[in-house]
């Protein structure tokens, strides 16, 4: 028998979720290597650090000869060049998610995490209540978890957390990728409709979650909010798992004793007390804002307690809990002007965040305003899906700002004449910073969004900013 190392070569290798699949392929003692249209830092940097080789473009020259198999990635399509290659000379290929359920989760207890927002943060908090309690967990988060030096390893026991998307495989596997994990704990933190270049409508998603559930074996757990309606469907189609359900109360109705529950010490959300069945679990107090950290917090709290984590633990990690990058992150203060950077892509999310600022806000001797600067960037956003429930999602900022890129398909101009507070928008960066520069105020909070790297604007609002006269 051969004792050659098999060659792995990752096509879209600098995407969060394929770069984590590539550091635990290279753990695991594959030979990594990779291509991607666009090889740049951070993930570049992460990845050639660990010794993988990368490629930028699609050339065919990209494969060696020794190449053993392809895991292609779900950005790839039919008449992409390597993608041709590999089909023209039979070289054997791979989802990314079949790849990680045959050589790593086959074998794991996988704890997924899934739902339309709060996968990345939940999935972070999740690894680390495992870590504090020395449970050294294996994960794959799709964003880099502050916690950690990595935002994947392989793991020293059972216990594997991974971030469940709903997105499609590969072009040759249409179905979720979240479908191939098998979790016995599943977490489904809310459900939306999103992804509208792939899915047609919101039950076309609880489809893909219905299947989710299928595997989830009866010894399992499925944690859920209470009252989602969208949920409620979906678990209505079938359900063979053991459930349990949290729900969000400023005041506890004593009636109310079952599943998980909350009351908010203050209103901006950084201290709670959990209740499980009625019984006090203790009190968090953390860095984090906002009813939908709450409610991530208490997810990850209930999936690790079906992980053998007592709750009084979980609690005592999340105090020592860093946010995920890029999830309301702070990024600078100028001139008593702060500029935090948040991963939006979704009106609910939008929404969520800027009631969390609101609220934080709320509380101070002397508030400040909620300027919101917005880059439609995801598919679903820039197709124009969203565009009727984006005026509703800004409704806490005191000033936005939306920056029209040229692949939105549609009038943000049209938009926001429903806007309730003053809106402008922009088809520069430079202008765009310019105007925000010309009309910010000591005290503002300026909370910009975007799942993508939005030029760089965040720096350039700094530096901006850093020059004016207040």
């Amino acid at each position: 028998m051969s004792n050659k190392i098999q060659h792995l070569h990752i096509l879209g290798i600098c995407g969060t979720f394929m770069g984590g699949l590539a550091a635990i392929a290279k753990e695991l003692g594959f030979k990594v290597s990779g291509s991607d249209a666009n090889v740049y830092p951070p993930m570049s940097t992460q990845l050639e650090q660990l010794g993988i080789e990368l490629t930028s473009g699609y050339q065919v020259e990209n494969f060696n000869d020794d190449i053993d198999m392809v895991i292609v990635g779900n950005a790839m399509s039919r008449g992409n060049p390597m993608v041709e290659y590999m089909l023209d000379r039979n070289i054997p290929y791979t989802s990314g998610p079949e790849w990680l359920l045959e050589n790593v989760l086959k074998d794991r207890w996988v704890l997924a995490v899934s739902g339309t927002h709060g996968k990345t943060t939940t999935s972070s908090m999740l690894a680390w209540i495992l870590e504090y309690s020395h449970l050294s967990p294996g994960f794959l988060i799709g964003g880099v978890p502050q916690n950690f030096p990595s935002s994947a390893r392989l793991g020293d026991t059972p216990f594997f957390i991974i971030e469940a998307d709903e997105y499609d495989s590969a072009f040759f596997d249409k179905r979720s990728k979240f479908v191939h994990y098998r979790p016995r704990t599943l977490v489904i933190n809310n459900l939306e409709f999103d992804h509208g270049d792939i899915f047609n409508d919101l039950s076309d998603i609880q489809r893909q979650f219905h299947h989710l559930i299928r595997t989830v074996p009866s010894n399992g757990l499925i944690v859920s909010p209470a009252n989602e309606v969208a949920i409620s469907e979906t678990l209505a189609m079938g359900c063979w798992t053991a459930t349990e359900f949290s729900q969000q109360n400023t005041e506890l109705d004593s009636d109310l004793n079952s599943g998980w529950q909350v009351e908010k010490l203050n209103a901006q959300g950084s201290e709670f007390i959990v209740k499980f069945d009625g019984i006090t679990q203790g009190t968090v107090k953390w860095g984090l804002i906002g009813d939908f950290n709450i409610d991530n917090g208490v997810m990850a709290i209930a999936a690790a307690r079906h992980a053998g984590v007592p709750s009084s633990v979980a609690i005592e990690a999340l105090a020592e809990f860093i946010n995920t990058k890029r999830r309301f992150e702070l990024r600078g203060t100028v001139n008593g002007i702060s500029v935090y950077d948040d991963f939006a892509h979704h009106p609910t999310a939008i929404a969520k965040t800027l009631a969390g600022v609101r609220a934080k806000i709320g509380e101070q001797t002397q508030p400040g305003r909620i300027l919101a600067v917005l880059e439609p960037r995801s598919n679903t956003m820039k197709s124009g899906v969203h565009k009727d429930a984006l005026p509703k999602s800004l409704i806490d900022a005191d000033q936005v700002f939306i920056y029209q890129g040229e692949q939105v398909t549609w009038s943000v101009s049209e938009m926001i004449k429903q806007c309730q507070a003053p809106c402008q928008v922009e088809d520069d960066i430079e202008k765009l910073v310019e105007n925000i520069a010309q009309q910010v105020q000591a005290g503002d909070i300026i909370v910009v969004m975007s799942n993508g790297s939005f030029a760089g604007i965040h720096d350039k609002l700094l530096g901006r900013l850093a020059i004016i006269t207040i």
